[in-house]
């Protein structure tokens, strides 16, 4: 039998009955959120992001801390310098002093010995020449037997054997006294005093060991970010990189990087060929060109701990949403699409097509 509504007219009380505005208000509430869900899963974009923690470090080797050594063996005898103090390239540091005072004395009268011996024996060695041009004449003459004539040879080359031999103790002496003379450990570059590692007076200390650390001021940074193999894919020389820097307040959303705040621009300068001992990739950022400039040296020093968002492709947030509760890697496959970035390493990519795929 079809319903009727004139049925109701049988139940007057049910009749009468109408539906809360509260339970109305909340069901058109449920389905405008399900609509607006649905819209925002297919139709709004979501910029894929490799997310990566490291520091601030100098693009030059040259302009990172650099570690002053003892260049040969002895006693600290006396520091130019202070913990924090400016130098410049040449300016004396410390002052390391054999453990003999009177070494140097020693080896200046070792080494005025040894040049006297090479004058004797050159004076030698000449009259042992005038000695075998006579024996040589007295022999063609028949004045003279062949043995003089082979002794005075004889005689020439040892004189010329005891030359070499003093002339390899001079050399062996003058390497001592050019040692000791560079006792005086000089700053390699400009910078500042970090710290120092030994005290002056009973401090002995061996060539190699470290007695100081100079940081240069002036340097050209980058950041080193440490990201995990699963997102290497992702990353390209090139691609853009979003930074937010230890003590610089920023607000982030990563996959809307047009609302964020506080953050600085990078580019994938180069990523490592191998992993590091902990299993993560380094991936060096350097600054983007055209963007604002990273915060002065003083805000961000070397060493500063940084994240970093290395950006990727465009994508729908639903298709975001699913990769991630399958733990797929970035970028996985072609489904969801809606964009490129515009990224360095796509256009990279179209710039290296060949010009025949892009007439088609």
């Amino acid at each position: 039998m079809p319903y009727r509504p004139d049925h109701l007219s049988h139940f007057k009380t049910l009749a009468r009955q109408r539906p809360p505005r509260t339970m109305v208000a909340l069901a058109w509430m449920v389905l405008v959120g399900i609509a607006v869900s649905f819209v925002i899963l297919f139709l709004v974009p979501w910029v894929q992001t490799a997310r990566g923690e490291g520091s601030v470090a100098a693009l030059n080797p040259d302009d990172r801390a650099q570690q002053i050594s003892a260049l040969v063996g002895g006693r600290v005898d006396r520091w130019y310098v202070h913990d924090g103090q400016h130098v410049a390239a040449g300016d004396p540091i410390v002052r390391v002093v054999d453990v003999d005072p009177n070494l140097l004395s020693r080896l200046a009268a070792e080494r005025a010995q040894v040049e006297a011996e090479i004058a004797a024996v050159r004076q030698s060695q000449a009259v042992a020449g005038i000695d075998v041009g006579r024996s040589g004449q007295l022999l063609a003459e028949g004045l003279a037997s062949r043995r003089d004539f082979e002794q005075a040879q004889i005689k020439v080359a040892d004189g010329a054997a005891k030359l070499a031999e003093s002339r390899a103790k001079l050399n062996r002496i003058d390497i001592q006294l050019n040692r000791q003379s560079a006792q005086v450990v000089r700053a390699p570059r400009d910078g500042r005093i970090q710290s120092i590692n030994a005290a002056t007076g009973g401090a002995l200390v061996s060539a190699g060991t470290i007695l100081a650390i100079v940081a240069p001021e002036r340097v050209e940074r980058a950041v080193e970010l440490f990201v995990d193999g699963r997102d290497v894919p992702l990353v390209q020389p090139g691609r853009p990189v979003r930074l937010e820097f230890e003590g610089w307040p920023a607000i982030q959303f990563s996959g809307w990087p047009v609302i964020a705040h506080g953050l600085f621009d990078g580019r994938v300068r180069t990523l490592d060929p191998t992993a590091g001992p902990t299993g993560l990739f380094r991936v060096l950022v350097e600054p983007m060109p055209g963007k604002a400039t990273w915060p002065d040296l003083r805000f961000v020093r070397l060493g500063g701990k940084v994240q970093g968002w290395i950006q990727g492709e465009t994508v729908s947030v639903g298709y975001e949403l699913w990769r991630q509760l399958n733990d797929f890697p970035l970028d996985f496959g072609q489904a969801g699409r809606l964009g490129s970035t515009g990224t360095a390493g796509q256009a990279e990519a179209e710039k290296t097509a060949p010009k025949s795929d892009k007439a088609n």
